[in-house]
């Protein structure tokens, strides 16, 4: 992440106390306004994604390698399989957990930035101000709402690829090797569907941060 890294002690210490609010006045009191953050965060997803897109891609390159086995070390094949698993397993739940971080700051982000809105004596400041919250709002809308798009098309490959390693796992033959054949055109449409969703979410992650830096 780019918050910097001399400050995770104390930043580990606010979340792992749930104190959120105090996280942030902390990070804002030391030059890291929550505007700021979120663009980090969103970068930090837009990775994430970028990391899982590739990890899904190799799974599938290990799984047709499996399914046009033709000779060798079956439980080598199995083990090879099980390792892409787990490692999709792992970049799935840190992108879960970016997309959670975005969300929770650019609720606090909002939160404050309409609080301030009454501040304002000057009406066309403030009304400036209202309208470009409002164009912020929509512009996060379209990414959050990319972000999960992609999101939701992972577990069902995930759970495809659960199955197909725990039968492996007790199968280790050529017959049961033959009878995933069926099972590699719907799970290269699967990864399909999820990489093109992954690469328009990326693609709004990097127009809301070019957005946000002309600001």
């Amino acid at each position: 992440m780019k918050e910097m890294i001399k400050l995770f002690l104390v930043v580990s210490l606010f979340t792992f106390a749930g104190c959120q609010s105090t996280y942030y006045k902390t990070m804002e009191a030391l030059g890291h306004p929550k505007r700021d953050l979120l663009v980090d965060r969103v970068e930090d997803t837009r990775d994430a994604q970028q990391e899982a897109k590739e990890q899904f891609q190799t799974a599938l390159e290990k799984f047709s390698a499996v399914v046009n086995f033709s000779g060798g070390e079956l439980k080598e094949k199995y083990t090879e399989l099980k390792a892409e698993l787990d490692r999709s397993e792992s970049k799935t739940k840190a992108l879960r957990k970016n997309i959670g971080d975005v969300e929770d700051v650019s609720s606090a982000l909002f939160k404050e930035w309409e609080s301030e809105l009454s501040q304002y004596s000057n009406d066309k400041l403030r009304r400036a101000s209202e309208l470009k919250l409002e164009q912020t709002r929509q512009q996060y809308a379209q990414l959050i709402d990319a972000m999960k798009r992609a999101e939701t098309k992972i577990e069902p490959v995930l759970s495809v690829f659960r199955d197909q390693v725990l039968f492996l796992k007790h199968n280790l033959n050529a017959q049961a090797i033959a009878s995933l054949q069926d099972e590699l055109v719907s799970v290269k449409a699967d990864i399909a569907s999820l990489i093109q969703e992954m690469e328009a979410s990326i693609a709004e992650a990097d127009a809301f941060v070019n957005a946000m830096a002309k600001e």
